[in-house]
């Protein structure tokens, strides 16, 4: 089992930044990737960002591409997503996720499916 839990969402003003932290515990060494999905009121939840977690390869959604940039603390076996220049569309339920499983192309882990743990979520907020 891994568990995680998210934190630092919060209320941001357009064009500002906001950082989200996933620390995980527990059977963490079996973690293939992390990653962030996220879901706006009345849509489908969507990728956002994933990590792999032995190489750090990094990979990103179109929409948040050159403005969120996502890494890890293999130490602190924490994921963190930091969020630039914000926009009112960003606004969702933030989650972080582990996968288990490992797969050479790094487009599985775009996928909900990959991944076997959730957290909780985490509220952001963008006015305009």
């Amino acid at each position: 089992q891994v568990r995680l839990v998210e934190s630092g969402g919060g209320l941001v003003q357009s064009g500002g930044s906001l950082r989200l932290s996933c620390a995980a515990s527990g059977r963490t060494f079996t973690t293939a990737a992390m990653g962030w999905f996220r879901q706006a009121p009345g849509k489908a939840r969507e990728f956002v960002a994933t990590i792999l977690w032995r190489s750090g390869s990094a990979y990103y959604a179109d929409s948040t591409t050159g403005r969120f940039t996502i890494s890890r603390d293999n130490a602190k076996s924490t994921v963190y997503l930091q969020m630039d220049s914000l926009k009112p569309e960003d606004t969702a339920v933030y989650s972080c996720a582990a996968s288990t499983l490992t797969y050479k192309e790094s487009a599985y882990y775009h996928a909900e499916r990959t991944y076997n743990y959730w957290g909780q979520g985490t509220q952001v907020t963008v006015s305009s």
